[in-house]
């Protein structure tokens, strides 16, 4: 008996090594994650509020979650309200609110004599993979790291939506919201809107992924690219050579599916009960994005022939 069962420990330790989580632990998130939480604590970047509570920490499942997540029901010591509460990580306050003081607030009332008193946004933390895809990456909300932002209401209650406004171009509304996607791309690492892809048709995506450096900056994903007058004059070099790409050991989520791209525009009530995941990922946790879109027979999944950015063309 002994002689067959040190093969089979051997064998299974071997797997467990390949897997990349060993036989006495388990995968862990990117330890830059938790140094970017801390950061911004020990900056005082937030100061926990009535609107800004402290959560529990979020451990799983797999790889998801946040150290000191953050549950936020306004922004800007609550002058712009948010039309639910998100859970995200604390850089992402930060971000948001200086692209709402800099870039919304001042547009909103250029053009319409008011200021935007909410931000109507999908959801921010869920525990999934990239677009809810098969086999894809965590997505940046699996970490809190990311907001979907679906319009805005101004303060006399009019609301402005990408799904409604986005392709007025010469109105204002359209106007306005093609200048909140330019400026957010100088303040997010990734901004996707309608045009970088089906699942963005009705938001913008934003996160504080890292993809790593160039010599002008943080390397940066911002589609559809924004028309040149909404975008600052590039940053002058720094002499040095870019960093290389990030490649984290990420969590993937994999499905019992033939066909990945025809679920991505599948009804999800089409789905049928062997789309679920048997290995990775569970069901996602937490809040969730819209389904995709149904296309037209023939359409793709991108819809933007000049991609941006090295790191790929995809909700993060």
């Amino acid at each position: 008996m002994a002689r067959r069962v040190g093969p089979v420990v051997v064998a299974f330790l071997a797997a467990s090594s390949i897997a990349g989580c060993g036989f006495f632990g388990r995968p862990e998130r990117p330890v830059w994650r938790a140094q970017a939480e801390a950061a911004c604590f020990a900056r005082h970047l937030v100061t926990p509020s009535a609107y800004v509570v402290e959560a529990q920490p979020i451990d799983g499942p797999g790889i998801c979650g946040m150290t000191r997540p953050l549950k936020v029901s306004a922004l800007a010591q609550g002058s712009v309200g948010l039309n639910k509460t998100l859970v995200i990580d604390c850089p992402m306050i930060p971000a948001l609110e200086a692209w709402l003081n800099d870039v919304v607030q001042p547009d909103a009332q250029a053009r319409f004599g008011q200021r935007v008193a909410t931000l109507n946004v999908f959801g921010a933390y869920s525990c999934r993979s990239i677009d809810n895809m098969a086999g894809e990456r965590l997505s940046e909300h699996a970490f809190g790291n990311a907001v979907d932002v679906a319009g805005f209401t101004l303060a006399d209650g009019r609301a402005i939506s990408f799904v409604r406004d986005w392709r007025q171009a010469d109105a204002q509304e359209g106007a306005f919201l093609r200048e909140a996607h330019a400026g957010a791309c100088q303040y997010f690492t990734t901004v996707l809107g309608p045009g970088a892809d089906v699942f963005h048709y009705n938001h913008i995506h934003l996160d504080l992924a890292n993809h790593g450096a160039t010599d002008t900056g943080p390397r940066r994903i911002c589609k559809p690219r924004p028309a040149p007058n909404l975008t600052p004059p590039p940053a002058a070099p720094d002499g040095l050579p870019p960093a290389p790409e990030i490649d984290e050991p990420l969590d993937v989520a994999k499905l019992r599916l033939r066909n990945t791209q025809a679920v991505a525009l599948a009804p999800r009530s089409e789905l049928g009960a062997g789309a679920g995941p048997d290995v990775g990922l569970p069901p996602p946790v937490g809040e969730t994005d819209p389904a995709p879109p149904i296309l037209p027979a023939g359409a793709g999944l991108s819809v933007d022939a000049e991609p941006t950015s090295s790191t790929g063309d995809e909700d993060q």
